[in-house]
């Protein structure tokens, strides 16, 4: 495996990002990896490596990249949580385009990167990321896969549920069924935009597990069977759509 701390540069500074792909074998299809409210860590870093694995060029970007270059989330506290959810409300529609577009542009010019095919994954709060993401740019992604993502029906006029016609690619989500930040009703919404628009999707609950359930390091919240299975669409969608 050969892996990267590099930054990318965007129209609204330097983004630094890890990248992980096999040393063989190239060039990989491309999975753009957009992180979770708590931050660019080791934790996420293992579970590009597990993608690029199998083999994937993967590119994890820090989103918070605007505020911090260093910022993660170590203790569960709400004095803890309280730069993370300033941090994440910095973060919307227009600056997933900015920092796509940049990420779009790295690998164009990598030569171990096939990005004729990408993928792109999202947990949590990226789950809309990865929705606007396809919706922007819908000649450039292939799949994309949204796991326990947060927000995705809002009163917003770009709530992610309102991109399904807009959304070119197949597309699957991951919903815990202890969510409060995507509860029945939202996926409903969801489930309905995307059936209305035409658009190959998938849907699928994991019973009796919390969002963040896909986890290691989350306590008793992780689930490994959930995050196994989680792992199994993963590779099943992105082997479909990127090979």
């Amino acid at each position: 495996m050969i892996e990267h701390q590099l930054d990318i540069p965007t129209a609204d500074g330097a983004m630094n990002t890890f990248v992980v792909h096999p040393e063989e074998g190239g060039p990989h299809p491309v999975v753009l990896f957009y992180m979770d409210a708590p931050g660019k860590r080791e934790e996420l870093h293992d579970m590009a490596r597990r993608l690029a694995s199998v083999g994937y060029f993967v590119v994890l970007p820090n989103l918070y990249y605007r505020r911090s270059r260093d910022y993660w989330l170590q203790e569960r506290t709400p004095e803890a949580m309280a730069p993370m959810f300033e941090h994440m409300a910095s973060l919307n529609a227009h600056t997933t385009e900015v920092d796509t577009a940049a990420l779009l542009k790295f690998v164009d010019a990598q030569p171990a990167a096939r990005a004729s095919r990408i993928g792109l994954l999202g947990y949590c709060m990226s789950g809309p990321f990865v929705m606007w993401a396809a919706a922007q740019f819908p000649g450039r992604i292939s799949s994309i896969a949204s796991i326990h993502g947060a927000n995705m029906a809002t009163d917003a006029p770009d709530s992610p549920h309102r991109m399904a016609s807009r959304i070119l690619c197949e597309s699957y989500f991951a919903c815990a069924e202890i969510d409060k930040w995507a509860p029945p009703a939202d996926i409903q919404k969801l489930e309905e935009a995307l059936t209305a628009a035409g658009t190959r999707h998938r849907i699928e609950w994991y019973p009796k597990v919390e969002h963040g359930f896909v986890f290691p390091l989350r306590g008793t919240i992780y689930n490994q069977p959930a995050a196994e299975r989680h792992w199994e669409r993963l590779f099943s969608l992105f082997g479909r759509t990127l090979r």
